[in-house]
């Protein structure tokens, strides 16, 4: 919202894209809609209205009451587009699934920065927007508004992605950075909560869960590839001590998880997330910090991509970009 605040002129003069908020929810505040609009102002001040205002889809003015539902939320709010940016749950993906399947349903876009239904609906939303006439737009899930899922259609027609590796998790980067510092495991972890990077519970990303989780997604999407969660092999970097992270950096390699898919020759998928010691000449080898990276191998050339030290801003920028696009169609 502060995005589309901030380049609302930009929007209307480039794009002729004029817009209004007319529904937020949370788990904080509930459903709140307003088919007339709330003040953004007021929404990023945490000024929250108590009740639904303003006409629903039947003309009508609504004062009964919040809505009880996504259905009942979308209905009142008379949404053309959703931003869906619910956390993840790695082993269903719901509720993110029935929120964008609901939205799609009622003839709004659906755009996502949560994996969950990458990994677990992706087929049936795609199906059910194109025979909706609607758009499905996830760039936020994977390296945050870098053009990742909206390139290979757009910018590389035709290519065989033939796999992919890179580092995926800011936290897990971080976290072994700190442990070549001299921190052992816990205050290394630490050190990434205290930079905003790490989970109050930090085990999702320590155990390889959301590096398993993207590659997924970049596999099933990119690849076509009908690979599940747990088919995707998985080692966290618990199993790797501070004495080992230094004595590797002290040796001239270094330690990252490593997140690689390829496609084998009898046409399946293998993919994986583990830790690797990397020399200093593999260009993964010297990304600090919150820095991700990927490199695609294709049949014509390989492409590599590195997302500099990202904030909220860039995930920001992800719903941002694909929201011009689905509305630009």
């Amino acid at each position: 919202m502060r995005l589309l605040a901030a380049k609302d002129a930009e929007l209307r003069e480039r794009y002729g894209i004029a817009w209004r908020l007319t529904g937020i929810a949370s788990r904080r505040i509930g459903w709140l809609a307003n088919a007339d609009g709330f003040d953004p102002v007021a929404l990023l001040a945490a000024n929250y209205p108590t009740k639904i205002s303003g006409l629903g889809t039947s003309g009508a003015r609504n004062n009964s009451g919040a809505p009880q539902n996504v259905r009942e939320w979308l209905a009142a709010a008379g949404a053309d587009v959703l931003f869906e940016a619910s956390s993840l749950n790695r082993r269903t993906g719901q509720p993110a699934i029935e929120h964008l399947q609901s939205a799609l349903e009622m003839g709004a876009h659906a755009i996502s920065a949560n994996k969950g239904p990458i990994v677990y609906a992706y087929r049936g939303l795609r199906d059910l927007a194109h025979a909706k006439g609607r758009h499905f737009f996830f760039e936020s899930t994977v390296m945050d508004g870098t053009p990742i899922f909206s390139m290979f259609p757009h910018s590389l027609p035709a290519v065989e992605l033939r796999g992919f590796r890179g580092i995926l998790n800011s936290t897990t980067n971080v976290v072994l950075t700190e442990m070549e510092k001299g921190l052992d495991l816990d205050r290394a972890v630490k050190r990434a909560q205290e930079i905003g990077v790490a989970e109050t519970d930090p085990s999702d990303d320590l155990d390889g869960w959301d590096a398993a989780v993207k590659v997924a997604a970049l596999a099933i999407v990119l690849m076509d590839a009908p690979i599940t969660l747990d088919q995707v092999e998985r080692v966290g970097i618990r199993t790797i001590s501070p004495e080992q992270v230094r004595a590797a950096r002290a040796a001239g390699m270094r330690y990252k998880l490593i997140c690689r898919a390829e496609r084998m020759p009898d046409g399946g998928i293998r993919a994986s997330v583990r830790p690797e010691q990397l020399p200093m000449s593999d260009p993964l080898a010297l990304l600090e910090g919150t820095t991700s990276a990927l490199r695609f191998d294709m049949d014509v050339f390989g492409l590599s991509i590195i997302e500099h030290k990202p904030g909220v801003i860039a995930t920001a920028y992800g719903l941002f970009a694909d929201f011009i696009r689905a509305v630009q169609g």
